[in-house]
């Protein structure tokens, strides 16, 4: 019997979609990918349809997957992002249907227009199974009222990777794994830190910044004109091996974005053993409390700034933090497990279908 044919309606150069669908082929899928753009995903046949941006393109390529599906004759199909490749997925018609929410597909864009609210709730009800990797986002999903199970799903963490490591407490190293975007708000992760080294002249620091996006330029002149020239060490996008090699040998992790769901790069601090600084969201009250760390209101500068001196100086602190955070998340947050729970799923679903 041949193994059942997994069709992906996602995005094949998100890291995220590279390492699920990689994931899921490992455990004996057939996988292929529908994506806008041309991307190598381990394990899956990509058929990119280079589609140009703009919202009115996704219906306009519309009968273009249709037709691309019905020629990959799969058995299930899974849509990951609701208000892009989710619509495609469900504009399929085909059974079953799998859909992921990434996060602002649920808690941003459908406040943003009616259409888009529309089509939020008109593909949340073609789904037979609906996931998202936090609570907040899950209960956001229920007020649509889709008839499909909600189950909470994590991207996961290589908890073999990202590992507590002793390391010396000077220089103090801070760490944020978040894209230079704006909703990610580096801008005041620099001021904090520039605030740290007025008021604790004498501490060494170090800030790490990994991800890379479109505000490099904005922020690199940032740093200059606050003083951080050698301070801030630009690593933009690198490998998972470079990542958590960085990540192992930080104190404290810095996620003050203005949105957002569960967060892969917090976990793998947290996994790490870093304590960490997070914005005071529903997602990451779910993992972050006074044990492992600060929450500081969302977009407050002056907050951040100040739990950051607060914790700088206390080594202890950090590192009791960071025995919390490594206890709380692990072994829950191992990739390994969420993709045996999300291949467990499939077969389910599958074999309701008679696969």
């Amino acid at each position: 019997m041949s193994a059942p044919h997994l069709l992906f309606v996602a995005d094949a150069t998100s890291v995220h979609t590279r390492r699920w669908v990689g994931a899921i082929a490992q455990r004996g899928y057939r996988c292929s990918v529908i994506s806008r753009h041309t991307g190598e995903v381990p394990g899956a046949q990509v058929h990119a349809l280079d589609t140009p941006d703009g919202r009115w393109p996704w219906f306009a390529a519309l009968p273009r997957v249709r037709a691309l599906a019905r020629a990959l004759q799969p058995d299930l199909v899974h849509g990951h992002y609701l208000t892009s490749y989710g619509f495609w997925a469900a504009s399929l018609g085909q059974r079953p249907l799998v859909l992921s929410a990434w996060g602002s597909d649920v808690l941003v864009s459908p406040r943003e227009s009616r259409l888009v609210r529309a089509l939020t709730g008109w593909t949340l009800r073609r789904a037979d199974l609906v996931t998202a990797d936090s609570q907040d986002v899950l209960e956001a999903i229920a007020a649509y009222r889709p008839r499909a199970a909600l189950h909470q799903v994590l991207w996961g963490v290589d908890t073999a990777k990202f590992v507590a490591v002793h390391k010396a407490p000077s220089p103090l190293r801070l760490v944020s794994l978040r894209n230079w975007e704006p909703n990610y708000r580096i801008d005041l992760v620099l001021h904090a830190v520039a605030q740290l080294r007025e008021r604790r002249p004498a501490l060494p620091v170090e800030l790490h910044l990994c991800g890379g996006g479109p505000l490099e330029a904005s922020l690199r002149a940032l740093a200059d004109t606050l003083g951080l020239q050698g301070v801030v060490h630009w690593h933009g996008r690198v490998d998972e091996d470079r990542l958590a090699e960085i990540v192992r040998h930080a104190h404290l992790a810095l996620s003050v974005p203005e949105s957002d769901a569960t967060s892969v790069a917090l976990l793998e601090a947290m996994a790490a053993g870093l304590a960490v600084i997070v914005s005071d969201l529903p997602a990451n009250r779910q993992w972050v409390d006074g044990r492992g760390g600060r929450r500081v209101p969302v977009g407050d500068g002056q907050a951040l700034a100040q739990a950051l001196v607060e914790l700088a100086g206390d080594a202890r602190a950090l590192e009791a933090m960071g025995r919390h955070n490594r206890r709380r998340v692990v072994p829950e947050v191992s990739r390994e497990e969420q993709m045996d729970r999300m291949a467990a799923l499939y077969r389910e679903l599958l074999t309701h279908r008679g696969c």
